[in-house]
């Protein structure tokens, strides 16, 4: 099944996949772990600092070794990339989906270099997502344009784009206040577009706001910052006053634990 398909399929029975990012072994083991306990698709996403680091052809084959180890459904996502060639790169190394952010350029700028990826990817039928709106990122300052109902429907007529992450309220990494979701601008998005709504920077936000983004309309929530968070936290805490040395013996601990984590969250939004 191509991640358009299912995402159709949350989109008409008010569900959502939960699209985690993996930097290493040990947490792509964790979303494995967490997809197969609670029997729930997952999307696998790598960004560029993640593909540099691990190699393309490495992060590739693991991601799909695991899925066919762990008996996984789920697709493989290249995550806020600015570069088309990046994104030619991963699509012939076989991803299912790919994410060009414009959403700094000007709207224009947006339209135009987001319809250039959606035609690349025809031929691989691969699935495309943008971004419209300021959602902030690691270090930026949490306020910003949040995302127009009729520039969205604008947005996704001219650009073709299957999938867009909206400006709502989010942020990426941690909060600095308590997050105020713009439930109402949610549902004015979806009422004016059918493109798949992405939810990014849901690190932090309480499962009552993402049960009701997702019964508004979103379909895709992106989960980074508290698997980065939990694995190293719990890892830390596993070496503190031990003297161990073999990595066998104390990866799991921080591996079972981020696969909790993220089990809670693949069975909040799909409850």
């Amino acid at each position: 099944m191509k991640l358009q398909d299912k995402l159709l399929e949350c989109q008409q029975n008010r569900k959502a996949l939960l699209a985690c990012n993996f930097y290493n072994f040990e947490t792509l083991k964790s979303i494995m772990l967490a997809a197969q306990a609670s029997k729930k698709p997952v999307i696998l996403q790598l960004t560029k600092s993640s593909i540099d680091y691990l190699g393309l052809p490495i992060a590739v084959k693991m991601a799909r070794s695991a899925l066919d180890l762990y008996g996984v459904q789920a697709w493989i996502h290249l995550d806020h990339s600015h570069s088309i060639n990046l994104i030619k790169r991963v699509l012939d190394a076989g991803f299912d989906s790919v994410m060009i952010d414009a959403s700094e350029k000007t709207f224009g700028e947006n339209i135009k270099i987001t319809q250039e990826v959606v035609k690349i990817a025809e031929s691989y039928e691969a699935n495309v997502e943008a971004e419209l709106g300021f959602i902030a990122k690691l270090g930026q300052d949490q306020s910003g344009g949040l995302t127009n109902s009729e520039e969205a429907k604008i947005f996704v007529e001219d650009t073709g784009v299957n999938a867009l992450a909206v400006a709502i309220g989010t942020a990426h990494g941690f909060y600095k206040k308590p997050p105020q979701i713009d439930m109402q601008r949610l549902s004015e998005i979806k009422e004016a577009t059918q493109a798949f709504l992405v939810l990014h920077g849901s690190s932090g936000i309480p499962h009552i706001q993402l049960s009701e983004a997702v019964s508004r309309g979103i379909c895709k929530i992106n989960l980074a910052t508290e698997i980065k968070n939990n694995f190293i936290k719990s890892l830390s805490s596993r070496l503190l006053n031990n003297n161990e040395i073999d990595l066998r013996k104390v990866f799991p601990h921080a591996t079972n634990s981020t696969a909790s984590l993220i089990e809670d969250k693949l069975n909040c939004i799909n409850s």
